[in-house]
């Protein structure tokens, strides 16, 4: 159409919008009936207008650039380079690799894969000098783009406990390690250990940045990106305004160290709203939550197969996985338009809401010691306790919704015989330095009940 008709109308305020839904309510009350609280204590309207919107804080996010990222476990070498190959093979563009010990032939691991195409990030469970060293030559060898994921803090409150290392601390191996290295990112924050844990939106924000500020206070150079784990649940839009807020509150953070480097996000989903039961449903809850991730600006996404509750790593389950994500880039076209949430009122509101709220949290941690003490004195423990009780309550009593599991659960379900994996919270006694913060799903209770009647 060449003629602009819109101009024939007048626009509409929002007090006018305001009005007629009012007149339509036939005398409901308008904030009883439409407008409804969150767990960060966020009031949600029914519209948004562009009179009520200053988009003071621009986020840019480039969802034309997401990786679909393979999560591979490192036991046995060989089987872990077929593995990797296979899923690069197939539509892969990135891996990470967990590995839990020192002895693993890192030469071999990484010799047969093509490391100038790919992005790597390794989660290692433990600290050792020398073979961060041996990765930081392979990624400068070979050009490419390696993320160490090293997180002292996070191994505190995930294990209790620090990793065990010849330097007298934790932080000062990450300086000798800073100082050594020319080509690795050598930092990350766990924050999907405090969404999977029960936190709020809010809170999970404030303590990565928490964190964060403790490594930009402890580490000496930090010269590459941050990386952060996260995990996103199915609140849709609210997850992808935690993830822009994310962005946004970094940057803030590291503009008062000097830091100009971007943040590198990857994201899972979250195992908190997964079910034993009726598990297929698990894939519909993925790709609501792998959607979110694309739209929140996600570098990379780390898909969770529908089956990783109960079963053991498997060619299915994974291929499932990741064909969700090659659905989604390359069939939905996910992957076209960068900046995609911009110029949603709603989306916009969300975030500068929850990066205030978060700012405010993050404030109120510095002044009372910073989060390493909080973390020690059991305060951010308790903090999450309590919004997880307050979740978990919503849940037993209805009021939160997981299909299939408190809302038509198929009863002739039967999942005794099919566990490989033991699906839910188990704590042994071991001394530790201070009580880890343990992550626990909200179906885990009613799982347990129906197992026994099996």
């Amino acid at each position: 159409m060449t003629t602009n008709l819109f101009d024939d109308f007048n626009p509409v305020s929002s007090k006018q919008w305001k009005q007629k839904i009012q007149f339509e309510l036939n005398g409901a009350d308008y904030n009883e009936t439409l407008v409804w609280n969150s767990p960060e204590d966020i009031q949600v309207k029914p519209f948004y207008h562009k009179d009520e919107f200053t988009n003071a804080n621009a986020v840019v996010t480039k969802a034309t650039e997401f990786r679909i990222c393979q999560n591979i476990f490192v036991y046995d070498v060989e089987k872990s380079i077929e593995r990797a190959l296979d899923t690069l093979n197939r539509g892969a563009d990135s891996l990470r690799f967990t590995i839990e010990n020192e002895s693993i032939d890192l030469t071999n691991l990484l010799e047969q894969l093509p490391l100038e195409k790919i992005t790597i990030y390794f989660n290692l469970g433990f600290i050792s000098i020398d073979f961060v060293k041996k990765i930081d030559a392979f990624a400068t060898k070979n050009n490419t783009i390696v993320f160490c994921n090293l997180d002292p803090i996070g191994q505190l409150a995930k294990d209790g406990n620090w990793f065990t290392t010849k330097e007298k601390s934790n932080f000062d191996t990450l300086n000798l390690l800073s100082a050594a290295t020319t080509s690795v990112s050598l930092i990350s924050i766990n924050a999907a250990l405090y969404q999977n844990a029960g936190a709020t939106m809010v809170q999970q924000l404030a303590y990565s940045l928490g964190q964060a500020n403790e490594y930009f206070n402890r580490i000496e150079t930090i010269n590459k990106p941050i990386v952060f784990e996260v995990a996103v649940g199915t609140n849709y839009f609210f997850e992808i305004a935690k993830l822009r807020a994310l962005r946004l509150l970094f940057t803030l953070i590291a503009k008062e160290y000097n830091h100009n480097l971007e943040c590198n996000i990857i994201v899972s989903p979250t195992k908190r709203n997964k079910t034993l039961y009726d598990y297929n449903i698990n894939m519909l809850r993925t790709t609501t939550e792998c959607m979110s991730a694309i739209i929140g600006g996600a570098d990379a996404i780390a898909n969770l197969p529908y089956d990783a509750l109960y079963h053991k790593d498997n060619e299915f389950g994974d291929r499932i996985a990741r064909n969700q994500l090659l659905i989604l880039k390359n069939e939905s076209y996910f992957d076209k338009v960068n900046n995609p949430a911009d110029g949603s009122y709603y989306i916009e509101n969300l975030t500068n809401q929850l990066a205030e709220k978060a700012l405010v949290l993050f404030k109120d941690i510095e002044a009372n010691g910073g989060f390493l003490k909080q973390l020690n004195d059991g305060i951010i423990k308790r903090k999450i306790k309590e919004s997880a009780d307050a979740a978990q309550e919503l849940f037993d009593t209805g009021k939160e919704i997981l299909l299939g599991t408190n809302k038509h659960p198929n009863k002739e379900d039967k999942m005794k015989h099919d566990l490989e994996l033991f699906p839910f919270v188990k704590v042994k006694p071991r001394k530790t330095l201070i009580t880890p913060i343990i992550e626990k799903r909200l179906a885990e209770k009613i799982e347990q009940e129906r197992l026994d009647l099996e």
